[in-house]
């Protein structure tokens, strides 16, 4: 198996750049290009993704994670959160932004052009990345699935509101706690107001209803952060969607961070294989 990690793809938006890894066999076939997005507090090392990596190679698909270039993670240092001011500076707009630089990326890349099947290009989210690559797919034609596990179905409603919002404006700046870090991560105003400046095109319900293309969406039953009534949601905006709901599963898909195990957790091998087959 070929891995190469830490490629930093230059973006055409920003000065940082995306940090990036791929998987797959090298073996002169051409095969379906899969293209992984983490999510909130999220990057591409996270818990168990290394793991899912090697799976979906082992079984002949070109496998691409990367960190959304403003997650907080560096080139130096990709893992965890050292560039809090870049994490402060992220949106929505921004990452759909890194998505497309990463799809374009690969789609000409000379390097890996007789391991790759570029009309075959399939996008999977976790979480906030879930919602990241359902407006993706919809207003790009190069993308022929899309999958989710455990997406959002609604930005708007994960801002704060009222008086909350208001101390948020006056303030420039709200931090959230990472329980695991310990860092209070800050989110500056700018954030609200790109998502205000692109409510259209950050629309998740209106990108969904206008996919022409196979959606899978998974849910877990016991998913606390991303309820199961987001991926109900996305099913019925889109009739010809296939939801599935894995019974006991968190919002992590059974994973944590470290994952220190050599195998994956019972469900996220359940997600692996649901949408192995759904992309063949």
């Amino acid at each position: 198996m070929q891995i190469e990690r830490n490629i930093a793809i230059k973006s055409t938006h920003h000065q940082k750049p995306i940090v990036t890894d791929v998987f797959y066999n090298q073996n002169q076939t051409k095969k379906p290009i899969v293209i992984f997005c983490h999510g909130y507090k999220g990057y591409k090392d996270w818990g168990a993704w290394n793991l899912v990596a090697e799976h979906f190679a082992k079984e002949d698909f070109f496998f691409l994670k990367f960190n959304f270039s403003h997650n907080g993670g560096t080139l130096e240092n990709p893992i965890d959160f050292p560039d809090l001011e870049a994490f402060g500076q992220n949106n929505y707009t921004t990452e759909l932004n890194d998505l497309e630089t990463v799809i374009d990326w690969i789609a000409l890349n000379e390097t890996y052009k007789n391991e790759i099947d570029v009309h075959n290009i399939t996008l999977i989210g976790h979480s906030r990345g879930g919602g990241i690559v359902t407006i993706k797919a919809s207003e790009n034609a190069n993308i022929k699935k899309v999958i989710t596990w455990n997406g959002v179905s609604d930005y708007v409603g994960r801002f704060p509101k009222g008086a909350k919002l208001e101390e948020w404006k006056e303030n420039g700046v709200m931090y959230v706690l990472n329980g695991r870090t310990k860092q209070q991560m800050p989110h500056y105003y700018q954030f609200f107001q790109d998502f205000k400046e692109n409510k259209n095109r950050l629309n998740i319900k209106a990108a969904v209803q206008k996919l022409n293309k196979p959606q899978l969406i998974i849910s877990g039953s016991k998913d606390t952060v991303v309820l199961p009534i987001d991926g109900e949601n996305m099913h019925r905006w889109n009739q010809k969607s296939k939801w599935i709901v894995i019974d006991k599963m968190n919002h992590t898909l059974g994973s944590k961070h470290p994952w220190d195990e050599d195998k994956l957790p019972v469900e996220l091998q359940k997600v692996i294989q649901l949408s192995m087959d759904f992309i063949r």
